[in-house]
């Protein structure tokens, strides 16, 4: 296991490098990160219109930076992947899943294979 999935599983939160340091709660499924933004989600303006975001992971037990890279941006439709996801969003509404199909983007990021 590498350090970023190690540090993307034990923590739901990462920062993101957009318009400034973003935190944004993710969940990690299948070798990715995945996170939503959107109406009635976290906004992280920006996300859409970039390749690559830079990533920082902390320790949840210390707040200690674990790693830094940057991921590739990919917007995801895969169910298996969003319901992940929503499994994790705290206070989830009824039709969670549906609203996020109709008013927000789910965002894939890959990790670089050397990290």
């Amino acid at each position: 296991m590498t350090v970023i999935e190690e540090g993307a599983k034990k923590s739901s939160i990462l920062w993101l490098t957009l318009d400034r340091p973003r935190l944004a709660w993710h969940t990690w499924h299948e070798g990715a990160i995945y996170l939503v933004s959107g109406e009635g989600e976290q906004q992280l303006p920006g996300l859409e219109d970039l390749d690559t975001v830079h990533v920082t992971l902390r320790s949840k037990d210390n707040g200690a930076r674990l790693v830094e890279f940057d991921a590739r941006v990919e917007r995801s439709t895969d169910p298996e992947a969003i319901a992940a996801l929503a499994k994790e969003r705290l206070n989830a509404p009824e039709g969670l899943v549906e609203r996020w199909a109709a008013e927000a983007t789910v965002f894939r990021l890959t990790v670089p294979d050397s990290a």
